[in-house]
């Protein structure tokens, strides 16, 4: 998968067929032909660059049919579970698969994430990124994770719901001891209640997080945040069955 870069810094991601852009088109030939580094011209004059996409590029590129889930949320809660090659994953709200995409880049090769999408034309959008990214370690599953999980002993589950407590019960019975449940939500309210429940039904270690990234602005004269930032996405909310 290749991805083209303008002298503007616009990207592009490369498919199977011819590129069109606003500054004219290269042949797919010419692309698929080229090597990263190389740089290709429109057949008006303006220069590509061509780099393979990393993850973040083709998530940032890819068919969407709704919102995703952002990576500075993805990554805190990576790292906060711990979460590593060979594990087994369960995600619950695949939407246009950024999520599932980024977590099956982590589990590797020995792991699996099961992601269910009650949803049949976002599962077929997730599906076809999922498969034109090269990535074989997932199963999507068009079912209502509500109805149950045919999964057990797994690391993690990441629930992208709007009544993420509606799952807690069979999440329990399907993580293993000493597995998280994570979920993404967008209102305090939901937090509330999702905690009240995860302490009821007995998970440790319970706690909610909200992640603001805001970058630096780097001038000659000084340095100082942006006036722009990325603010309130969701929340994630995380319990551990011990």
């Amino acid at each position: 998968m290749k991805i083209l870069i303008n002298e503007r810094g616009k990207k592009f991601l490369a498919g199977s067929e011819d590129l069109h852009t606003d500054q004219g088109y290269i042949k797919n030939e010419e692309i698929q032909s080229s090597s990263p580094g190389d740089m290709l011209e429109t057949h008006i004059g303006h220069k590509f660059r061509v780099l393979d996409a990393n993850i973040n590029d083709y998530i940032e590129l890819m068919d969407r049919r709704c919102s995703i889930i952002l990576p500075k949320d993805l990554g805190v809660m990576a790292s906060f579970t711990g979460l590593g090659n060979g594990h087994q994953v369960v995600e619950a709200g695949t939407g246009a698969g950024a999520a599932t995409i980024f977590l099956s880049n982590i589990v590797g090769e020995k792991g699996h994430v099961y992601s269910y999408e009650i949803r049949e034309d976002f599962a077929a959008v997730a599906e076809k990124n999922i498969r034109e990214f090269g990535l074989e370690n997932v199963t999507i599953k068009c079912a209502d994770v509500v109805s149950g999980i045919n999964e057990k002993n797994v690391d993690l589950i990441f629930l992208d719901l709007p009544k993420p407590w509606d799952v807690i019960e069979n999440a329990k019975i399907a993580l293993k001891f000493g597995g998280f449940l994570v979920a993404y939500t967008p209102y305090v309210d939901q937090v509330k209640l999702l905690t009240k429940i995860l302490k009821k039904r007995g998970f440790s270690d319970i706690k909610s997080i909200e992640c603001i990234l805001r970058e630096l602005e780097v001038k000659p004269k000084g340095i100082r945040p942006k006036t722009r930032m990325m603010g309130h996405t969701g929340y994630l909310t995380f319990g551990r069955k011990i």
